[in-house]
C-alpha cells in the first residue's frame, strides 16, 4: 500500500485506506451504527455506498481491538448486526453486490436516488422487511427481489417500471404495495396471490385493464388506480369482501362498475365517461358512504339512490343532470313530476351537513340558493351557512328555515341592497358576515338578536352607524370600516359594555366624540383613514389605550 499522495506528499494516513479514493463516513457514526444497529446516511451526496458501510458486520474481534474507529469505551462483543440502513436522497446510480453482506437487514432506504437498476443479491437479504425504493429511475426488479419471504412493505412509486416480475405473487407478507407514478401498462396474474395485501396503489400509470385474479385479494382495503386507461373493471372485483376504499377517477370508463362489495365505503369514479347509473349496481351498495361521481357524462339521475342510507357525500358536480326522478309525496306533486332538480354546477355536500352541520354554497356567481339545499338541510340541525360570493340581492327566504340552529352566517361578497327583517328570528345567531354588498342600514328587529356577539359590515354604503347595533348588548366586535359613517354616538356605544373591537377605519368621521374614551371594555379601537383632526396620526399610531387616554383627558370638566 503506497504512503505517498499525488505530487509526491506525505500520506499520514495511509496505512488505514486503500488507494482508491471512496467517499468516508465519519468514525463516530459508524461506532453509534455498531451499537445501535441502524445507520442513517441520507442527503450525503453519495455517489457510491462507501466500503466501510458494507463491511459493518464484518470485523472479528482481533480486528475490532485495532480498529481505528473502536475507542476504549467501545467492546467488540458489544457491537450489533446492521438491521437499518438508510440511503435516501443521495446521488446513488447503482448498489454493489456487496449489499449481501448486510444480511440481517429488516429496513433499506433507497428512496430519491439514481437507481436504474438493482442487483440480484438483495435477494439474499431475506429478513428484510421494508423495501423503499421510490423516487428513483428503475426501469424493472430483478426476479430474486421476489424471493424476499418476510417483505412486508415495498415503495416504488415515481420511477419507470414497464413491468413488474411474475414472480411478485410469492411475496407473502406483503402489506403495502405502492407502484404508482410509472410506465405500467399490465400487472402480473401472480398479484392474486399476495394474500396479506392491504393497500395497493397503481395510480398514474398506462393500465388498460385488470386481472381478475385481484379478486383474491382478501385483505385489500384500499385499491387505487386512478389516471389509467381503463376502459372496464372486471366483475370479479366484487368478490373482494375486504375492500373498502375503490379510486378510479381520470379513466376512460363508461359505466359505472358493477360491485356488488359488501364493505365498500367510498367509491371515486370522477373524470371518466360514465353516462348512466344502473339500479342494480345502486342498491347493491349497501355500505357507501362517499360516491363521488364529478365530471361525467350522467344525464339521469335514478331515485333508488335515495335508498342509499349510508350515504353522507354525493358528488355530482359537471354532469349533464337536469332532473332526478325522486319520489315526492303524492298529496304535494303530481305524478310524473320531478320532486328534485339537481343543477349540473350543483354540489350537495351530505358528509357537511349532517357531520359537520354546515351548508355552503359559495363563490357560485348564483342568484339564488338551488332548493335541493335546503332540502337536504332540513331537520339537520345546521349551524353553520356560508352563501359568500355570490350575486344574492335579498337574503334567501327559505334561510329561515334553519333559524333553531343557525349561529354562523356568512353572506359577504354579494348584491345585498337591504337586510330582510326576518333575520331577527335566527335567535341562535352569533356571527354575522355582511361584508361586500350594498347595504345602507339595518332593520330595527335585529335587535332581538341578544346572542350576537359579532357583525362585519366593511365595505358596504353605510353613512350612519347603525342605530340598531347600540341595542344589542351581547356585541364584542363590531367592523364597519370602508363605509361612509359620519358619525357616532358615543353615549349609546357605551352601553355596549362587552365591546372589544371596534373598527371604523376609512370612514368620513370629522370628529371622535371624546366619550368614546369612555367606553371601558374596547381593546381595539380602529379610526385611521378619516377625515377628522384630533386625535392626530401620532397618537393613533400609539394604539387603542394611547387613543382612549387621549379622549379622555379631552372631556370638559
Amino acid at each position: 500500500m503506497s504512503r505517498l499522495k499525488r505530487g509526491g506528499q506525505l500520506d499520514s494516513l495511509s496505512g488505514f485506506r486503500a488507494d482508491k479514493k471512496e467517499p468516508t463516513i465519519p468514525s463516530g457514526l459508524l461506532r453509534a451504527a455498531r451499537r445501535s444497529g441502524q445507520l442513517d446516511l441520507s442527503g450525503r451526496g453519495l455517489t457510491e455506498v462507501p466500503q466501510d458501510v458494507y463491511r459493518l458486520n464484518m470485523d472479528t474481534p482481533q480486528e475490532a481491538q485495532q480498529d481505528v474507529s473502536f475507542g476504549t469505551s467501545d467492546c467488540w462483543w458489544e457491537q450489533t448486526d446492521l438491521t437499518k440502513l438508510i440511503l435516501s436522497s443521495n446521488q446513488l446510480t447503482q448498489l454493489s453486490d456487496d449489499i449481501r453482506l448486510l444480511a440481517v437487514l429488516t429496513t433499506l432506504d433507497l428512496h430519491d436516488n439514481q437507481l436504474r437498476s438493482l442487483p440480484g443479491a438483495l435477494g439474499e437479504l431475506q429478513e428484510l422487511q421494508q423495501l423503499r425504493l421510490s423516487h428513483n429511475k428503475l426501469t424493472s426488479l430483478p426476479i430474486e427481489v421476489c424471493t424476499l419471504k418476510n417483505l412486508c412493505s415495498i415503495t416504488l412509486q415515481q420511477n419507470q417500471l414497464e413491468s413488474l416480475p411474475d414472480e411478485m405473487g410469492q411475496l407473502e407478507k406483503l402489506t403495502h404495495l405502492d407502484l404508482s407514478h410509472n410506465h405500467l401498462k399490465g400487472l402480473p396474474v401472480s398479484l392474486g396471490h399476495l394474500s396479506c395485501l392491504q393497500k395497493l396503489n397503481v395510480c398514474h400509470n398506462e393500465l388498460s385493464c385488470l386481472p381478475a385474479s385481484l379478486a383474491q385479494l382478501t385483505n385489500v382495503k384500499l385499491l387505487d388506480f386512478s389516471n389509467n386507461q381503463l376502459t372496464d373493471i372486471p366483475a370479479t372485483l366484487s368478490e373482494m369482501p375486504a375492500l373498502e376504499q375503490l379510486y378510479l377517477r381520470h379513466n376512460k370508463l363508461r359505466v359505472l362498475p358493477k360491485l356488488v362489495a359488501p364493505t365498500l365505503k367510498e367509491l371515486y369514479v370522477g373524470n371518466n365517461r360514465i353516462e348512466e347509473m344502473e339500479t342494480e349496481l345502486l342498491t347493491s351498495l349497501t355500505a357507501i358512504s362517499v360516491l363521488e361521481l364529478r365530471d361525467n357524462k350522467i344525464k339521469i339521475l335514478p331515485e333508488e339512490i335515495t335508498s342509499l342510507n349510508t350515504l353522507t357525500r354525493l358528488d355530482l358536480t359537471n354532469n349533464d343532470i337536469t332532473t332526478g326522478r325522486i319520489k315526492g309525496d303524492p298529496e304535494s306533486a303530481e305524478e310524473g313530476q320531478t320532486a328534485m332538480t339537481l343543477p349540473s354546477q350543483a354540489r350537495v355536500n351530505v358528509h357537511n351537513i349532517k357531520t359537520l352541520k354546515s351548508l355552503a354554497y359559495s363563490e357560485k356567481q348564483a342568484v339564488d340558493i338551488p332548493d335541493e339545499l335546503f332540502d337536504a338541510a332540513t331537520d339537520q340541525g345546521v349551524t353553520t351557512v356560508n352563501f359568500s360570493k355570490n350575486q344574492l340581492t335579498s337574503i334567501p327566504p327559505r334561510l329561515i328555515e334553519l333559524s333553531a340552529s343557525l349561529s354562523d352566517l356568512n353572506l359577504a361578497f354579494n348584491r345585498l341592497t337591504c337586510c330582510s327583517p326576518d333575520v331577527c328570528k335566527f335567535l341562535q345567531l352569533m356571527h354575522m358576515d355582511l361584508r361586500n354588498n350594498q347595504l345602507t342600514d339595518l332593520p330595527s328587529e335585529m335587535k332581538n338578536l341578544n346572542k350576537l356577539r359579532s357583525i362585519t359590515l366593511n365595505y358596504n354604503r353605510f353613512k350612519s352607524f347603525p342605530g340598531v347595533l347600540y341595542q344589542i348588548v351581547s356585541l364584542e366586535t363590531v367592523l364597519i370600516g370602508n363605509n361612509q359613517v359620519g358619525e357616532v354616538d358615543a353615549h349609546r356605544l357605551k352601553m355596549l359594555v362587552n365591546l372589544s373591537t371596534l373598527d371604523m377605519s376609512n370612514n368620513d368621521l370629522l370628529n371622535i366624540p371624546p366619550e368614546v374614551g369612555l367606553c371601558a371594555s374596547l381593546r381595539c379601537l380602529g379610526l385611521e383613514g378619516n377625515p377628522f383632526r384630533t386625535p392626530r396620526a401620532a397618537i393613533l399610531a400609539k394604539g387603542t389605550d394611547a387613543v382612549l387616554e387621549y379622549l379622555r383627558s379631552r372631556i370638559p370638566t
